[in-house]
């Protein structure tokens, strides 16, 4: 007998288990939610055309959500929310264009529809059937727009009045932008953090913030976490935050050490006694490598050099009058309270920068960071001669100047790059396609140098491609920012802007341009000495190479 109740009771125990696995929690049920809303958003005909207003479709079913305790219910839920938005027409076309585009599908997976924990086989069978038989035509929420075409986020709500508090709004406003992502950012599959897992990640801190400030602080880490050097996001609670104020210096970062270089305000920088080479390796007591660590998941970029350039105002800012640094100069320590200001009371220097020049050993030097087009051509027509050129794309070209380059340096491939740009009829999807020039002999027969860093950016990464197709090109320097493609904006509710790079770019052999940054014939890395002595190491590198 006692035997018998030791059974019924584990029995017992087995199936009050079996029962709490099957139970799902809120987060579960959040997440199931936010994947299903969104692809019913770009997938579903009737929904894609903007038939309903999808954001309150959402808002007013998220309370039943919150009610369904299995996937059973859920599953139901589901059901008769997609049957009460109408019947879908077969898609004939769907399989034939397919068949007729080259697709990149490393973003491309919808195997979450099979989710049997989440949903029942009635329901993926249904969203499979949607796939099958997806929107075709001018979509609601998504277009192409310009020449050459540029892909715009449209008709999304902003909801101007958005009060923070409001849970529901802050989930679709997770749920939209988690989405866009999802299906229209080609670089997903580059993110370092599984797209499906920051969804989880992100979910509590949408949905049970603290404070005003923390909500602000979840939208900015959401939008790092795509890993994008276009992934720029600021409100005003963030600046303030963060702190307006800061020294009058601009400084980089080599092996966790921050070097001053450059003085904003040559009187303020007296005033503080600030020199060109100074080195900081702690703020407030913290060293600065630590420092970094601890910002980093509000710190945007595609790399590690990325994301310290644009450090610049999370590690010295802040709201204070003054900060507390450990300072080194000439081997000696010394702690220090350095004063900060905002950025209008800085008188800068109004020293002119030569945007090019024949330098000694007639090589000839071209800024294509400041140089405008008629500067270009007429530097271009009067370095000919010169023995050897190096052209500086450590900085962002004023335009494209491609096509001049092409002139004068030539084209030894038809082929410049491929791009990827995402099929709107078939979200995730994306279409490869080749960009293709006629070659070109050069003009310049001479060396070219090309110099690059972590401040080579899009139109300047692109511009490489270009230079480095020509003729005679060494590309030297350090890790380009990789952010290749198009720079496009979104809003989360309340409208709060941000950016992402919503084309992708490769060389011809499919190398990745996005977080890579460029190819690189020779890495030249700045030293803390060279820093601090205040050379130019990748420049003095390119002009010993053109002397060789």
């Amino acid at each position: 007998m006692r035997n018998l109740l030791l059974i019924i009771l584990a029995l017992l125990l087995l199936s009050s288990k079996v029962q709490a696995q099957l139970i799902l929690d809120n987060n579960e049920k959040l997440f199931a939610t936010a994947k299903l809303w969104g692809f019913m958003k770009y997938y579903h005909p009737n929904v894609a055309k903007g038939k309903f207003d999808w954001d309150n479709q959402l808002i007013e079913i998220l309370p039943s959500i919150e009610q369904a305790t299995t996937k059973e219910e859920l599953s139901s839920i589901y059901l008769k929310w997609i049957e009460s938005l109408g019947d879908i027409e077969l898609c004939k076309k769907c399989i034939q264009l397919e068949d007729k585009r080259e697709y990149f599908n490393k973003n491309f997976d919808l195997s979450w529809i099979f989710n049997d924990k989440l949903f029942t086989n009635e329901l993926s069978e249904k969203l499979i059937f949607i796939e099958q038989n997806r929107f075709q035509g001018k979509h609601y929420y998504v277009a192409f727009n310009g020449k050459p075409p540029v892909l715009r986020i449209t008709n999304e709500k902003s909801y101007p009045q958005f009060d923070w508090t409001n849970k529901t709004l802050r989930l679709l406003s997770l749920f939209r932008y988690w989405n866009i992502i999802e299906y229209f950012y080609p670089h997903k599959y580059q993110i370092d953090t599984d797209w499906d897992d920051v969804l989880v990640q992100m979910l509590p801190k949408f949905g049970t913030p603290n404070s005003e400030i923390e909500y602000h602080l979840a939208m900015l880490e959401l939008v790092v976490k795509i890993d994008d050097s276009h992934g720029f996001f600021t409100t005003d609670n963030l600046v303030s935050h963060f702190g307006e104020k800061q020294i009058p210096a601009a400084f980089s970062i080599i092996d966790n050490k921050l070097i001053i270089n450059y003085l904003y305000d040559d009187s303020l920088a007296q005033v503080n006694d600030l020199k060109v080479g100074d080195m900081i390796t702690k703020v407030e007591n913290v060293d600065v490598g630590e420092l970094i660590s601890q910002r980093l998941k509000y710190i945007y970029g595609a790399n590690n050099g990325a994301k310290i350039k644009y450090s610049f105002n999370k590690i010295l800012n802040g709201s204070s009058d003054s900060i507390k640094v450990e300072i080194v100069r000439n081997g000696q320590k010394e702690v220090r309270n350095l004063l900060r200001y905002t950025f209008d009371q800085f008188h800068f220097s109004t020293e002119v920068r030569k945007s090019w020049e024949v330098m000694d050993n007639n090589i000839g030097y071209i800024n294509l960071g400041i140089i405008d087009k008629k500067d270009l051509t007429q530097a271009l027509e009067e370095l000919i001669n010169a023995q050897s050129m190096i052209l500086d794309l450590r900085g962002y070209p004023k335009e494209f100047y491609g096509h001049i380059l092409r002139n004068y340096f030539g084209a030894i491939n038809t082929s410049i790059a491929r791009q990827i740009n995402a099929d709107l009829n078939y979200p995730g999807k994306y279409i490869l396609t080749e960009q293709n020039f006629n070659k070109a002999e050069p003009k310049y027969k001479g060396q070219v140098i090309v110099l690059v860093n972590e401040r080579t950016q899009s139109r300047a990464e692109y511009m490489a491609l270009w230079l480095q197709n020509g003729y005679n090109v060494t590309t030297i320097g350090s890790r380009t920012a990789g952010a290749g493609g198009i720079m496009i904006d979104m809003d989360f509710v309340g409208g709060f802007n941000s950016y992402f790079t919503s084309s992708g770019i490769f060389y011809p052999d499919m190398s990745p341009i996005q977080r890579e940054g460029v190819k690189i014939d020779l890495i030249v890395t700045p030293t803390i000495e060279g820093m601090i002595n205040g050379k130019d190491e990748v420049l003095d590198k390119a002009i010993e190479i053109t002397l060789k």
